[in-house]
């Protein structure tokens, strides 16, 4: 039996078919994603601040998030201290493109969904393609 490395396994989601929405649920279609791209966009850049959103995600499941979006070129992470190893994570460009599909969802959350106005978000940064 052929031994698929997990890491590819990750970062490749598999089909369920060429449909657009589809190919987008497959990468953020979970309860979680989307609430760590909206915190990214809002400027959170830690893992301690990504876990103390009023969500809660649990620990294990936020790392395996960074690390599947990080696999998929939608999030960057930089080291920023060896000793202990730690990264801060920012959207990539890919990343960033989600912006107006997340200002949709607080749009549509406000006006049928009993979601409250948010705070403006910060602009969007000059971010390289990616």
């Amino acid at each position: 039996m052929k031994k698929t490395s997990r890491r590819r396994a990750a970062a490749k989601p598999p089909r369920r078919s060429r449909c657009p929405v589809a190919c987008t649920l497959d990468v953020l279609g979970d309860r979680w994603t989307l609430l760590v791209v909206r915190d990214l966009i809002r400027g959170k850049r830690r893992f301690a601040e990504l876990v103390e959103s009023p969500e809660r995600i649990p620990t294990n499941i936020l790392t395996e998030r960074l690390k599947r979006l990080v696999g998929l070129g939608v999030v960057k992470s930089q080291r920023y201290s060896d000793h202990p190893p730690r990264v801060e994570y920012q959207l990539t460009a890919k990343g960033e493109d989600l912006r107006p599909v997340l200002h949709a969802m607080v749009e549509w959350g406000i006006k049928h969904a009993g979601g409250r106005i948010p705070p403006p978000l910060p602009p969007r940064p000059d971010t390289e393609k990616s």
